[in-house]
């Protein structure tokens, strides 16, 4: 299978998209996969039947996430899965998407935004950490709009930032345990989710010949970073946000 057999993970918003490819890809490497979904039940059956069909193992645990019990929610059912056994790999892939410009952004789209990218996150690793064997391994999906300025972004670039400061400290505080911390920094990658965004005319060429490896991001690019992350190979990276998008909006070339 892979370098991940007998280990256990838990992804959160697997049910469709990037988490559903990381969720497939730790799978294939061998671990035995808690696929978390907020809404989407038949994605998440989706995801646990591809882990199946390809010889893996997998289960699904439903928890709305920005909601005032969504933690505690969201482990009852993945206590009850590991029955027992500890957690080896945590991915925080779920989040809520962009919300906006400045002058058309809500309190409550704000509140929303950081109680699902910033709060559950950051409760869900408190709730995991007792959970979690020495020597494991917390990612947390980010983004490359902390590092580029869009305006129609600005709330989202926020959680995504607070991410990974969160990601730099508790490194630090859980590297006492082995446990490593990192982020993943996507940029444009295109899903079965988001394909149709890239349908604008002009968008993906666009993005293409703004990337320094001259293409869009694919489900698969990022997964195999945070599969990297997330075995033996990388026990020694830890509090670092690793972009994932393929050098997009470097710089000209000149």
């Amino acid at each position: 299978m892979g370098d991940l057999t007998g280990r256990t993970a838990l992804v959160t918003g697997a049910s469709r998209g990037l988490g559903q490819a990381i969720a497939a890809r730790l799978a294939a490497k061998g671990a035995e996969v808690i696929v978390h979904f907020g809404t989407d039940a038949n994605g998440a059956a989706a995801t646990v039947a591809e882990i199946g069909r390809a010889g893996g193992t997998a289960l699904a645990v439903r928890a709305e996430l920005g909601t005032d019990d969504d933690v505690e929610t969201l482990f009852a059912g993945v206590e009850a899965g590991l029955a027992g056994r500890p957690l080896d790999i945590l991915v925080n892939n779920a989040a809520a998407p962009p919300g906006g410009p400045l002058a058309t952004t809500t309190r409550a789209e704000f509140d929303h935004l950081f109680a699902v990218n910033v709060r559950a996150p950051y409760f869900i690793i408190q709730r995991a950490s007792p959970l979690l064997r020495d020597g494991g391994r917390i990612v947390t999906i980010s983004s490359v709009a902390t590092r580029m300025a869009n305006h129609a972004q600005t709330s989202f670039a926020m959680t995504k930032g607070a991410v990974e400061t969160m990601s730099m400290t508790l490194a630090n505080e859980l590297g006492v345990r082995g446990i490593t911390v990192n982020a993943v920094a996507p940029g444009a990658t295109r899903t079965a989710t988001n394909g149709a965004t890239f349908e604008t005319p002009g968008l993906a060429e666009f993005i293409a010949a703004s990337t320094a490896l001259g293409r869009l991001g694919g489900p698969d690019d990022v997964a195999d970073i945070v599969a990297f992350l997330a075995s033996d190979a990388g026990r020694w990276v830890t509090g670092q946000v690793i972009d994932a998008s393929g050098g997009l909006f470097l710089g000209p070339r000149i």
